[in-house]
């Protein structure tokens, strides 16, 4: 089964880092050390009420006692945040996945540019800490509206040393703040770029970075709403195919308008799933056979050599053989 576990983990502390953003300690209740992750991972946080949201592990990847994330109130929200905001306290029990690593650093960039707006600051924030530790090479662009509404500001502050830390405060008109046409208009080679953030940063961005090679653009998406520029452009069409699954060789057919998740239900297995656009990761699966028709918007060619979101994604072969 390539489901990631899920375990429990107890809500140690709650901070207020700014007045919608909620950060909480999680740590294993028996004293454990936590699963390893590398930055710019995040978990699936199962809660109470059914729903699934993925939230970025801020801290220290070789801090293993304890998970750090961070909870933006959104508004008005489909309910996950508002959930956690009102309803999850200290000592509460909460599900969670292992780490999913879907946005990393490159290990052979020569240097890292880094943009976070907002609640992005999450994983970027792992980032700067991996990247500080390792003495890379490295700028941290961080904006938001104001120091009142940054969230981890004070460890943001403390923690970049080696690397150039550039605080953007543009009071809510982002013509005040970073110019990323001007940030990012000359490529310098061996040069990559993480960003995440709010809609609006993350299509600027986009559009900024539009000329930079193949592979050197590294991004996260809370959501696919509002995003005009996608990674992916699949070329298979809406075809009947087939999924094969390994551990039992049972065969299904999966209609043109029907997903792999839809028919993986119908024939009784439980698939979790969030977003079901393809950028949460919560149905990451690993196929053994057959070529995907990759739908996504977070994995990278490495990632599509093995795994393929379920929830999104179809076949461009007659069949396609899951792990499951």
């Amino acid at each position: 089964m390539s489901a990631l576990k899920k375990f429990k983990v107890q809500v140690d502390s709650i901070k207020s880092e700014t007045e919608d953003i909620l950060s909480y300690v999680l740590v294993d209740p028996k004293g454990s050390e936590l699963p390893e992750f590398a930055a710019g991972a995040h978990i699936d946080l199962h809660l109470d009420n059914g729903l699934i949201r993925q939230y970025s592990l801020c801290g220290p990847t070789w801090e293993r006692q304890s998970y750090l994330i961070g909870v933006l109130l959104e508004h008005p929200g489909t309910g996950g945040s508002q959930f956690i905001h009102n309803n999850v306290k200290v000592g509460d029990a909460l599900e969670i996945s292992e780490p999913k690593h879907l946005f990393k650093l490159n290990p052979n960039a020569q240097r890292h540019l880094l943009i976070a707006g907002g609640i992005g600051v999450a994983p970027i924030l792992a980032m700067a800490h991996t990247l500080e530790q390792s003495e890379a090479d490295y700028v941290f662009h961080y904006c938001t509206r104001s120091p009142k509404e940054t969230a981890f500001l004070d460890e943001v502050t403390g923690l970049v040393k080696q690397g150039g830390l550039h605080l953007h405060f543009d009071g809510g008109n982002p013509k005040n703040g970073l110019d990323l046409k001007a940030t990012l208009r000359d490529y310098s080679e061996g040069t990559h770029l993480y960003y995440c953030g709010p809609v609006g940063m993350m299509n600027a961005i986009a559009d900024a970075c539009s000329h930079w090679p193949n592979g050197t653009v590294h991004y996260e998406l809370f959501s696919t709403e509002g995003i005009t520029s996608t990674k992916t452009e699949h070329i298979g069409e809406d075809d009947e195919f087939q999924i094969r699954i390994s551990s039992t060789d049972a065969v299904y057919s999966v209609p043109s308008y029907k997903t792999i998740v839809d028919v993986l239900r119908e024939n009784g297995f439980d698939i979790d799933t969030s977003c079901e656009d393809g950028f949460c990761g919560t149905c990451l699966t690993r196929f053994l056979d057959g070529e995907p028709d990759h739908r996504d918007e977070i994995l990278d060619d490495e990632d599509h050599e093995e795994f393929v979101l379920i929830c999104c994604s179809r076949s461009l072969t007659p069949e396609l053989v899951l792990d499951l």
